[in-house]
């Protein structure tokens, strides 16, 4: 796997940064964002670790081979060719394939709910490092990621009025700063639909069919051509798959030639 690295912040930048961390921490000592307990001092400025105690790290259940060649849903029993699963086998999904780093429970679940419904943005630090675990995917790992666009699922305007953010944007950003991996907000939603969390995977299909579309930055531009594009499309939690499905529709109907989802936990 290769990638341009991280976003170049300037030697003085950084020694700076690290100057007012280690002041901060002794007025206002790092915790644990899931049990709250003290940190340990000498733990790491950034990936999970910085957000979680060892407690809680060793409560997280990475997504490990074998998982479904197409969902990302992971398996218990010991397999030795690509599979699908239940809920893949049949059905004709948009998207290439979905990776993801983390199951959706515990430590990692508790982050999530935090950042995206508690309002805490600075949690999209943690999370992105959980979509980084995911970039270590044998399709990805092979890949030249510089020619790849980051792409987050968009928010209806008055949903993300209401939150104060895109959830998927700031993973993207954040993301972005990590890796030097290009992104772009190239998607919208034609219309507020209800929460997808209260409905079954055929009511999930119905509710988001036709809803997104390609974003202009004004009424009279035009939109980012896609046609040959390789697209990582980013989201906090991947379930039943339709988001996902959606999003990849419009961006292959766009020209996208490669749509993988890229999500930070499993759900």
């Amino acid at each position: 796997m290769s990638y341009p690295g991280p976003v170049d912040q300037g030697i003085t930048r950084q020694r700076l940064s690290l100057g007012w961390q280690s002041m901060l921490d002794l007025v206002f000592p790092r915790s644990c964002r899931h049990c709250d307990l003290p940190l340990n001092p000498t733990a790491p400025r950034s990936g999970l670790e910085a957000w979680l105690c060892e407690t809680c790290m060793a409560h997280l259940d990475p997504i490990q081979a074998p998982y479904c060649d197409c969902c990302g849903e992971p398996f218990s029993g010991a397999m030795t060719r690509a599979f699908l699963c239940s809920n893949c086998d049949g059905r004709h999904l948009a998207f290439d394939f979905a990776v993801s780093g983390y199951k959706a429970h515990g430590p990692m679940r508790e982050l999530i709910h935090r950042f995206k419904y508690g309002k805490d943005i600075s949690l999209r630090a943690a999370l992105a490092a959980a979509l980084e675990a995911s970039l270590n995917d044998p399709r990805l790992r092979k890949a030249d990621l510089s020619e790849w666009l980051l792409v987050p699922v968009p928010l209806h305007y008055f949903r993300q009025v209401k939150r104060g953010f895109n959830q998927s944007w700031e993973l993207c950003r954040m993301l972005h700063e990590n890796t030097g991996i290009p992104t772009a907000s190239v998607l919208r939603r034609t219309r507020q639909t209800s929460t997808q969390a209260r409905l079954h995977r055929k009511q999930r299909l119905e509710n988001l069919r036709g809803v997104f579309a390609l974003r202009r930055p004004f009424p009279w531009s035009t939109p980012l051509a896609l046609k040959g594009k390789k697209i990582l499309l980013v989201d906090d939690v991947l379930t039943t798959g339709a988001t996902a499905h959606e999003c990849a529709l419009t961006l292959k109907n766009q020209g996208a030639r490669t749509v993988a989802v890229l999500t930070a936990a499993r759900g």
